[in-house]
């Protein structure tokens, strides 16, 4: 087996076997290493493939969009920063625009890190509560 078929036999085994909340935890860290790889791409004056990574980023925003619930304050003011984070990176990958990407990478940061956050609060409470 090859290095990057056991990669990726590796990886296909921690995503079936996720939860739901690993998995959104994946797809944030996802976005942010595309998001990072579109910014040293842009830096290198490699505009096709910034354009690839921005549009890897685009696509894992969009399935948040997707599946955000709107019933909810909380579910309409992260629709509200998806829908930004989006934009800005349409923004970004016309104008090939690094700052853009940095603006966009520490909102996917934050995001990130509450999510994370609130998945070891509820770990916490779940081992107390049990």
């Amino acid at each position: 087996m090859t290095t990057n078929n056991a990669s990726n036999t590796y990886l296909s085994s921690k995503v079936m076997t996720a939860s739901s909340q690993e998995l959104t935890l994946m797809l944030y860290d996802g976005a942010l290493k595309f998001c990072n790889q579109a910014i040293r791409a842009l830096e290198n004056q490699k505009t096709v493939e910034a354009h690839n990574f921005i549009i890897k980023t685009e696509n894992i925003i969009i399935e948040f969009m997707s599946t955000v619930d709107t019933k909810y304050d909380v579910g309409k003011n992260l629709d509200a920063m998806y829908n930004y984070i989006y934009r800005k990176l349409m923004e970004a990958n016309t104008k090939k625009d690094k700052q853009i990407l940095e603006e966009v990478q520490g909102y996917l940061r934050e995001l990130r890190d509450t999510w994370k956050e609130a998945m070891e609060m509820s770990k916490v409470k779940k081992a107390v509560n049990e």
